[in-house]
């Protein structure tokens, strides 16, 4: 199996309009990050829009992404539905492609209970034998899973191996690193919780984030790693009002994949009901990125 640490950019699906997806730009994109370091990526999740993307399309994304990473840096892909019977399927899909992980979230509509989270992920993962990274987002999903399920099923079954820990509470993190050492490892999912989430035993970072900046994200993981703490959190204190845009704009992925553009790469207007940016929270967005020296375009 590939080890999984580091940041991770949870890459956008780049559209040339609201209805056809640019396959050109996601390769270009993908290569951008491999030429920047990240230590890996991530898509079809919520960032790359999975829930308005066809079977197909979906399907598409990861034997194109896999084809052009090529082995080169770790490839996680989002196989969420909100069936079992669904998640199976996207899951198996993903590694007969030859992804290196899954990234699953529990059924994002019919609020679980945990025993009923607890099953759909152990169903899923068995399906499977390459890694799968457990996603808690009470915030997407309406379940904050409990530390006690996430770390029976990350006991009970061998290739549930990490969580993406999304809640914002950062004992639950330190608890799940530290109670679950040897079965599981946790990724921080939260963008303002970063340094935290690595200080209480994260070992990596699905970042939306990364995509505008992600040398900077990269280099600061490295401090964290290397305990040079100072050029961690002076990079971090560049980096958390984005974050902070990120999370509380409601419109992350809209953010993104203008950032993208901003950047000369590929983004594109999201599907309806997605609505653009305004032209203030466009205008904010500018500075931001030129505060993290992401802006190359006006």
């Amino acid at each position: 199996m590939v080890k999984l640490e580091g940041v991770f950019p949870v890459l956008v699906t780049p559209m040339l309009n609201q209805e056809e997806i640019d396959w050109e730009g996601f390769k270009n994109n993908i290569e951008y990050f491999i030429d920047e370091g990240v230590a890996g990526i991530a898509i079809n999740g919520s960032t790359g829009e999975f829930v308005s993307m066809t079977k197909e399309e979906r399907f598409k994304a990861v034997e194109i992404a896999v084809k052009q990473v090529n082995g080169r840096i770790p490839l996680v892909v989002g196989t969420a539905a909100e069936t079992t019977e669904d998640a199976i399927e996207y899951t198996k899909q993903a590694e007969s492609a030859g992804a290196d992980a899954s990234l699953l979230i529990n059924s994002y509509y019919a609020h679980p209970n945990d025993n009923e989270v607890y099953e759909h992920f152990k169903a899923v993962a068995n399906s499977v034998s390459f890694p799968v990274m457990i996603y808690n987002n009470p915030f997407t999903t309406g379940v904050n899973i409990s530390t006690e399920t996430i770390l029976k099923v990350a006991r009970d079954v061998e290739n549930i191996t990490h969580i993406k820990e999304s809640s914002g509470e950062i004992g639950k993190a330190r608890d799940i690193a530290r109670q679950g050492k040897g079965s599981i490892e946790v990724f921080c999912g939260s963008e303002d919780l970063a340094i935290e989430s690595l200080l209480v035993g994260a070992t990596g970072w699905i970042s939306v984030s990364g995509n505008i900046a992600p040398k900077l994200v990269t280099d600061m993981y490295n401090h964290v790693k290397n305990n040079e703490m100072g050029e961690a959190w002076a990079l971090y204190d560049k980096l958390l009002p984005l974050c902070n845009f990120l999370e509380g704009s409601g419109k992350y992925v809209q953010i993104t994949n203008r950032a993208m553009e901003l950047k000369g790469l590929a983004g594109g207007p999201c599907r309806l009901p997605r609505l653009p940016l305004t032209e203030e929270e466009d205008a904010t967005l500018k500075e931001l990125m030129k505060n993290v020296g992401a802006l190359q375009t006006v």
